[in-house]
């Protein structure tokens, strides 16, 4: 008879020591970087989960949007170049796309999506074309219709910085953006 109560005391003993010790202020908790499996679905009916890559102190960072409708590639590039949500800008996250790249349109081919581009004027001034290329490759690489991304300068591939500086013509992943990839 005395196994049972001394098994007993050990199980509640050891149950005692499991767990996480309380922090005394609340603390944020991002995702990890990189792509999801899949969009996935939210607790508001009707709302999705999208994930972008925006800017914090010279890395990417990646954040997740619940958006109406997951919608096409398109669509989703359109809400990356909207810039940073107020709640976003609020912890920070920014955005190196205005005066680094223009965007005129994208489109998805063969798993492919093509981000057609307009070079940036002499006076941009603009030294993150890295970060801006960055963000827009890691935010569509998120998707699970895009298998690479690739840039084209009226119709014709365009080599883009890679994180390690080197010039690529695609199709580029989030994995050619580790140099870059900051803590969430």
């Amino acid at each position: 008879m005395t196994r049972r109560p001394v098994a007993v005391l050990v199980a509640a003993l050891l149950l005692a020591g499991c767990g996480v010790p309380a922090d005394k202020q609340p603390r944020s908790v991002e995702p990890p970087f990189g792509p999801p499996a899949a969009p996935a679905a939210s607790s508001a009916p009707g709302r999705v989960e999208q994930a972008f890559c925006l800017v914090r102190g010279g890395q990417l960072v990646r954040t997740v949007r619940q958006v109406d409708a997951a919608g096409g590639v398109d669509g989703h590039l359109r809400r990356l170049l909207e810039g940073p949500t107020r709640a976003e800008r609020a912890v920070g996250l920014g955005t190196a796309l205005p005066g680094a790249v223009h965007v005129l349109g994208v489109r998805v081919v063969d798993g492919r999506a093509q981000v057609e581009v307009e070079p940036p004027g002499e006076e941009s001034g603009r030294s993150d074309e890295v970060l801006a290329y960055g963000q827009i490759v890691c935010t569509l690489d998120s998707r699970s219709d895009v298998a690479g991304v690739s840039f084209l300068l009226r119709g014709r591939p365009l080599e883009v910085p890679r994180a390690d500086g080197s010039l690529s013509a695609g199709p580029l992943t989030a994995a050619d953006y580790p140099a870059l990839t900051g803590p969430d």
